[in-house]
């Protein structure tokens, strides 16, 4: 497995690719990701990114579980080729200022609770669907509302990627 700190170093050629986006604290959910990408995909990306965008002031990012270290070994023994693990300054450089506004769905539901989340949940999976370019990107059941952000964002942004769920 190779791990990528930054953009320019991810590799890009003519297989298949497939992504799972993670935050990291690797769990069984995310080895059945692996698992799913691994099996339609010629290469299989992980992220792994704490995204502070996807979290307001007072909410939980100081806290978020990091072990970048397990992380690394439980991709690497599940088959992952790249896990791309950038800081925050590689995905938000100074001077950023483009955000994905997901509209009504993402104010609804846990949205209503966390305002701006799923601006940080669209803008990111944007900017890894175009930094990685994946074929397919894999996201997990239990965040129902996630997906259904992303698959608006595929569709209504003309991405051209499977979103699997």
């Amino acid at each position: 497995m190779r791990v990528v700190r930054t953009i320019a170093e991810l590799p890009h050629g003519s297989a298949s690719v497939g992504l799972v986006p993670t935050m990291g604290a690797f769990h069984r959910g995310h080895l059945a990701l692996f698992e799913a990408a691994r099996a339609e995909n010629d290469v299989v990306v992980a992220s792994l990114f704490v995204n502070p965008a996807q979290f307001a002031a007072g909410e939980d990012l100081d806290r978020y579980p990091r072990d970048e270290e397990s992380d690394m070994k439980v991709a690497e023994e599940a088959g992952v080729d790249v896990l791309f693990a950038p800081s925050a300054e590689e995905m938000y450089p100074d001077g950023y200022g483009t955000w994905v506004d997901v509209g009504e769905l993402g104010s609804k539901l846990e949205g209503e609770f966390r305002p701006g989340h799923f601006r940080g949940v669209a803008t990111v999976c944007l900017k890894l669907f175009n930094i990685v370019r994946p074929d397919r990107a894999y996201f997990g059941q239990k965040d129902a509302q996630q997906a259904a952000v992303v698959k608006q964002l595929v569709r209504d942004l003309n991405l051209d990627l499977e979103i699997r769920v």
